[in-house]
């Protein structure tokens, strides 16, 4: 089969290739999906489980790409839940090989059944953004109706989605992000927008959750801005300190049947859209690890029949 391939963590994306690689087989709990559409996070070649298995063994060369929706080609020993044939989306484990692939053997547990009418392009789009956002704003933020939420890259893949739960959570929601972001922000639900290159993100206030995509100089002056009992929800990085009489959580996503179901309702009654900016075929996958500009919103890599859209969907 197809697929993309990196050998090399010193290398980067000049060490990516497409290339020929065996077919992937199911282990127990396991299916295979045929793939077609994925979604990836530039970043992910830093990350350990891209180069190392479980025990921190090297298993390279490693495919890249977590996000994933396709059709259900084939089951482990002792699979349930799932059948041959069936529409699925989720999220394949980090220390496996992933979804920039014709084929991927996942854990039964990390999918969910697609219904008919999401195509593969927004599904491929949802996993970990949808995921992230419901993660930290429910689990980890437990955010109630009327309390007020700092959203950090509100247009972003993250931020989009992070905006329209709160706000359908009942959420006051401040939104931050660039000049050319406002628009957007605006669409997705914020109630109001900071202007990170120009206005002044200590004029918000304090509010009872910050969702933060950001990290660094954002993310610590987004400390102070915790009110007493509030909460900092982080993906970019550990807090280096805590909110004064608040607690901050730095997380990462963990796959969810559940609520990638309660995220797909959403999806088909229009309550939640996704930000897809492009969407590219498997031969220049490599190329959209390297864009030549800023991309808003996801990168969708399609693989064998799926359907092409492109733009915001």
């Amino acid at each position: 089969m197809k697929a993309v391939t990196v050998t090399d963590p010193d290398a980067g994306t000049a060490g990516m290739r497409l290339t020929e690689v065996p077919e992937p087989t199911a282990s127990e709990n396991d299916v295979v999906v045929r793939v077609h559409a994925s979604g990836f996070t530039p970043g992910e070649l830093t990350w350990p489980g891209t180069w190392t298995d479980r025990a921190g063994h090297d298993r390279t060369p490693s495919i890249p790409g977590h996000e994933l929706a396709g059709v259900v080609a084939e089951l482990g020993y002792g699979t349930t839940g799932l059948g041959v044939g069936q529409r699925v989306f989720g999220l394949a484990d980090w220390t496996r090989n992933g979804t920039l692939a014709e084929y991927v053997a996942v854990e039964a547990r990390n999918l969910a059944p697609l219904p008919a009418d999401i195509d593969f392009v927004r599904a491929a789009a949802l996993p970990i953004s949808g995921l992230t956002a419901w993660q930290g704003l429910f689990e980890h933020g437990r955010l109630g109706a009327g309390q007020s939420v700092l959203v950090h890259g509100a247009a972003g893949g993250v931020g989009s989605v992070v905006t329209q739960l709160a706000r359908e959570a009942g959420a006051y929601v401040i939104g931050t992000g660039r000049t050319a972001d406002r628009a957007a922000a605006i669409e997705f639900g914020v109630n109001d927008f900071v202007d990170l290159g120009n206005d002044d993100l200590g004029a918000v206030g304090q509010v009872h959750l910050v969702f933060d995509v950001i990290g660094g100089r954002i993310g610590d002056r987004s400390t102070d801005l915790v009110r007493p009992g509030g909460t900092l929800v982080t993906i970019a990085e550990p807090p280096a300190r805590q909110p004064d009489d608040g607690r901050s959580i730095f997380f990462v996503v963990e796959a969810s049947r559940r609520q990638l179901t309660e995220i797909a309702q959403r999806v088909r009654d229009g309550r939640l859209r996704t930000r897809v900016a492009a969407v590219r075929p498997l031969s220049e996958a490599v190329d959209a690890f390297n864009p030549t500009e800023r991309v808003a919103g996801k990168t969708i890599i399609t693989v064998g029949e799926a359907a092409r859209l492109t733009g915001e969907v």
